[in-house]
């Protein structure tokens, strides 16, 4: 069953075969129901070829995207949480009378 937990897995040939479709013309509602797809699926594929010829998401991906979670991925989260704390410091500073 496919859903957020299983997501259904496509062939790169058949991938590129809705790819060619939807170039051809075919509207991509027609094709999403024809083939039982979902809506942003043809589009996210068409993208990618465009992008990089590849339909897979990790060639798809930013290279900070691709980079695993590990220290300097997380250290770079924390760098900006603390940015944004220290430009909203002054806001919440109380004002003495």
């Amino acid at each position: 069953m496919a859903g957020p937990r299983h997501p259904r897995h496509y062939e790169e040939s058949f991938k590129r075969q809705i790819v060619q479709l939807y170039e051809n013309g075919e509207p991509a509602r027609e094709i999403r129901a024809e083939y039982d797809i979902s809506h942003s699926t043809p589009h996210r594929w068409v993208q990618g070829i465009r992008d990089s010829g590849s339909t897979r998401a990790t060639d798809n991906r930013t290279p900070g995207r691709n980079e695993p979670v590990g220290p300097g991925r997380r250290n770079r989260q924390l760098e900006m949480e603390v940015d944004v704390s220290e430009r909203a410091a002054p806001a919440f500073a109380r004002k003495q009378a």
